[in-house]
């Protein structure tokens, strides 16, 4: 009988390892796949492409048993040879092959140049042939940053004593409310695709009193624009016992302050790949809402007609207005009229016409929502009356409110946005791996 003890160590090496260890003149295992082919005549170079980046491995003539001929772009290989140090190569070293096991072969040419070092195509065309174009280099890296935002949106909050909670995504009410719902049908009764987590993670304030949720999020609006999608992820979390709505704006600071340094740290290749610096978080200034509006309209000699809500212009002239005058990339505006907020938020009790809430605008675009939230059973109820709202359907949420809860706010993150603008792209479909908008829902 055969048995499962743990993970099985393999011969092939990854190019950390090789890096880790002095293997000059060493014969060693590498697989990966064929990502270009440069044929110099006697000596033809194979650059592979492996999960830590590409790997340069030299066929020659006489030398490597093969013929360069059996070797295809795109097939993937296992290449045994040894270990050279080449200063001209770009991990340093280089891999002079001796021979080769082709482990598959393309059925079909690439419909992309995934090995030029920036695809020159449309992003229609990068959309289309999405599973092929993620090879790239290029494109590859914008998602290992990704990951880094994830990871240490998570790792941060761990240290800062959070729960990490998985919520459901099909529900009967949404939180939000409004008409941007995907509706369905779910055995014979409506149901709908949660906007947001909202209901849920407040739930889950009286239970571990900080909690985080990081999941899609569904918004069934008609925007046809750079910066909306109709499914993207959400970074959210929750935290109870707080003294301020500032105390939100605080845990986010840390945790962008700690995701930053992460990027730096280890993922310092996909930084130096895609040309970027990373901003700056050692402070961010905040603004009242009302504020904003008239230093924009001040120094840009500009007037928006929306009282209530800042227009995409609006924020990105505040965006520019903080970077020359104050060096700040981020910038949190604070205190946005209770007309344009949820229910569940906390009114300023200074002046009930605003809320204990914040955007947090990068580089002049919102990427986070958020603020103190109504604790107070009465004042909840108060405040759906007074909106018009029924509760039919919140009967769940509001009993942990009936049964008492802390003082407590939270937020929720745009991860796609948040890297477009991390990585300098102006559609945030190129920071989405499959995009999800009103024309698209494939692959």
């Amino acid at each position: 009988m055969k048995v499962i003890t743990g993970v099985t160590p393999k011969e092939t090496l990854e190019i950390s390892e090789i890096l880790a260890r002095d293997l000059t003149g060493c014969e060693v295992r590498v697989n990966g796949a064929v990502h270009t082919i440069r044929d110099m005549g006697e000596v033809a170079f194979i650059v592979l492409r492996k999960r830590e980046g590409l790997l340069q491995c030299v066929y020659e003539e006489g030398v490597s048993a093969f013929d360069l001929k059996e070797i295809k772009e795109a097939a993937t290989v296992e290449f045994s040879g040894i270990v050279k140090q080449e200063e001209r190569a770009p991990l340093g070293f280089e891999i002079r092959v001796r021979t080769v096991r082709i482990l598959s072969e393309p059925a079909e040419p690439m419909p992309l140049q995934i090995s030029k070092w920036k695809l020159n195509t449309s992003l229609e065309a990068k959309l289309n042939n999405r599973a092929i174009s993620l090879r790239n280099v290029q494109e590859r890296a914008k998602f290992r940053l990704q990951e880094g935002i994830t990871r240490g949106f998570r790792d941060f909050l761990y240290g800062q004593g959070f729960t990490e909670v998985h919520t459901p995504k099909l529900g009967a009410k949404s939180a939000e409310g409004g008409a941007n719902l995907f509706k369905l049908e779910y055995f014979h009764r409506p149901a709908i695709l949660q906007q947001s987590p909202q209901f849920y993670k407040q739930m889950m304030v009286g239970v571990f009193d900080r909690v985080f949720e990081t999941g899609p999020v569904f918004r069934a609006e008609k925007h046809n624009t750079k910066r909306h999608l109709n499914e993207y992820t959400s970074l959210d979390f929750e935290m109870g016992y707080i003294d301020s709505f500032e105390d939100i704006m605080a845990m986010e600071t840390g945790f962008l302050q700690y995701t930053m340094d992460l990027l730096n740290r280890e993922y310092a290749g996909e930084l130096e790949i895609l040309g970027i610096i990373t901003p700056r978080t050692d402070e961010i200034p905040q603004v009242r809402f009302d504020e904003a509006k008239r230093m924009v309209a001040e120094k840009y000699d500009r007037q928006f007609r929306n009282p209530f809500d800042l227009e995409p212009e609006e924020e990105q002239l505040i965006g520019k207005l903080f970077k020359e005058d104050y060096g700040a990339d981020f910038v949190f505006v604070t205190h946005y009229p209770s007309k344009k907020r949820p229910f569940y938020a906390m009114d300023d009790p200074a002046d009930p016409t605003y809320t204990l809430s914040f955007d947090l605008l990068f580089r002049g675009l919102e990427i986070t929502t958020g603020g103190q939230r109504i604790h107070n059973y009465q004042e909840l109820l108060d405040k759906i009356a007074a909106r018009g709202m029924e509760t039919e359907g919140m009967e769940h949420y509001l009993a942990a409110f009936k049964h008492g809860m802390p003082p407590h706010g939270g937020l929720g993150i745009g991860l796609e946005r948040l890297t477009m603008h991390l990585i300098g792209e102006e559609n945030v479909r190129e920071a989405t791996l499959f995009p999800r908008d009103l024309n698209r829902l494939e692959p």
